[in-house]
């Protein structure tokens, strides 16, 4: 028992150190990065001319449809054969904002027609413009809706990091099956390093809970609102 503990405690320091350096930089980036082109392939799905409209619900069909790490492996190993090498950071950075990016657009999507047709009725009523009503009418109503499901993306986001490793971003995932190599203990460091996204996980959630009980005391989500 001593020589497991001795282990993960020689183990913890680098694990947090990739954690630090790529496993969260990445999931933030990617979720900045994502949720941005989500609301602006959700706002040309629901808005844009029908060319525009085909264009970006094929892209949401395609991400959707296909496995993460298929795309990662497309993205790092693929391109090079068009003569389009990337980085592995960068490289895991673009697909995972490609996959957040189709799948939040579908949330923005939803909660932007669950606002009653009343709001844009009244929004034009005023003489405001179409990006005036969205953005000072429609999208305030809408954000408060998105919360729940994009924190559960975001949540989500953190564990599929752990993929990143296979195209060799030296994220946490990674640096512990480098440690496997050396150690020959895989069952004391995967179980180490499922702890650790297990208490990243657990604190989002808890931030989560925080947040949706803030929203719904003030009436931030729609069925408080109706």
């Amino acid at each position: 028992m001593s020589d497991v503990l001795s282990l993960m405690l020689e183990s913890l320091g680098p694990l947090l150190w990739a954690a630090l350096i790529f496993t969260i930089p990445l999931t933030l980036l990617s979720f900045l990065f994502g949720t941005t082109l989500g609301l602006f392939v959700a706002l040309a799905r629901l808005f844009a001319p029908r060319p525009i409209a085909v264009v970006v619900n094929f892209y949401v069909w395609l991400i959707r449809g296909t496995p993460l790490l298929v795309q990662l492996f497309l993205i790092f190993y693929g391109l090079p054969s068009l003569g389009v090498t990337l980085d592995a950071f960068p490289a895991a950075l673009i697909g995972f904002t490609l996959s957040i990016g189709a799948y939040s657009s579908e949330i923005f999507r939803g909660v932007i027609v669950a606002v009653p047709k009343g709001q844009w009725e009244a929004a034009y009523a005023t003489g405001m413009t179409w990006g005036q009503a969205m953005r000072r009418t429609i999208l305030p109503q809408a954000a408060p809706n998105a919360v729940p499901p994009l924190s559960n993306s975001f949540i989500s986001l953190v564990k599929d990091t752990s993929l990143a490793a296979a195209i060799t971003v030296p994220e946490m995932f990674q640096v512990a099956q480098r440690i496997v190599a050396v150690t020959y203990e895989p069952l004391i460091l995967y179980v180490e390093a499922a702890l650790l996204y297990l208490a990243l996980s657990s604190v989002l959630s808890y931030l989560q809970t925080r947040l949706e009980t803030r929203l719904k005391r003030y009436g931030g989500f729609l069925e408080i609102r109706s």
